[in-house]
């Protein structure tokens, strides 16, 4: 199985640091976007563990190994993040990230995540999207308290509910399914899907190939105000 990949992070237009970061390994078959949060640069060196902690995972044939060792990395690195903000000397301090992470191997995928970092595989030109946000519009939502269409102007946007760094357990959600010849999967930041909606990601995937296609979300997000950092991951099945 081969695949075509490119990846793309951008600060945006209103922040001085960029604290997202992007690992991307297509001869393991192993991808990810993290989004550290915390202020002070505390953000990106989250980010920064978390993607370090995926590149150094042994080399292992069986998916659902590699997803289990993925998982207990982040458990780590989440150790680490709540003992780095302890010994900052501000109390209530968090220092994290979330993190969203795609495993392809066998005609099979594995998407893991914590936070707001989504994934969406695109198909026979239906987006789908693999991902549930761990956010409180996104709990809004499922309990019928907020329309879809209202989540991006709610004053807790912002909110999540699960980070790596920000609680003294982890669990990460894992879902999977078949990967075929022509599937295109998009791992982005919220930098990415607070501005771009899932239609036009749609529309930009099948354009072109994924590297104009990554180009032109990053323009249309810098084009759109990017108030925000901004990483994405294509990854496209090839025959």
């Amino acid at each position: 199985m081969r695949f075509e990949c490119v990846s793309r992070t951008d600060v945006g237009l209103r922040r001085k640091i960029n604290e997202d970061s992007v690992f991307a390994d297509s001869e393991r078959g192993l991808w990810a976007v993290a989004d550290g949060m915390g202020g002070h640069e505390a953000g990106e060196v989250a980010s920064n563990m978390v993607t370090d902690a995926l590149r150094c995972l042994p080399v292992v044939n069986d998916i659902d190994e590699l997803i289990e060792r993925a998982a207990e990395a982040l458990r780590q690195v989440n150790g680490d993040l709540l003992d780095l903000a302890r010994s900052g000397g501000r109390p209530g301090q968090t220092i994290g990230t979330t993190v969203v992470g795609l495993a392809i191997a066998d005609g099979s995928f594995r998407c893991f995540w914590l936070g707001d970092s989504r994934a969406y595989r695109l198909r026979d030109g239906e987006i789908t999207r693999l991902s549930r946000d761990h956010s409180l519009v996104q709990n809004l939502i499922d309990a019928g308290m907020l329309k879809p269409e209202e989540a991006e102007t709610h004053a807790d946007a912002s909110l999540i509910t699960r980070a790596v760094g920000a609680a003294e357990t982890i669990d990460p959600d894992i879902v999977g399914g078949d990967a075929q010849p022509g599937d295109q999967f998009l791992l982005a930041s919220d930098g990415l899907t607070r501005v771009v909606r899932d239609d036009e990601l749609a529309a930009e995937l099948q354009r072109g190939p994924p590297a104009k296609a990554a180009d032109r979300l990053i323009e249309t997000v810098l084009a759109r105000g990017a108030p925000d950092n901004v990483s994405l991951v294509i990854v496209k099945l090839v025959e």
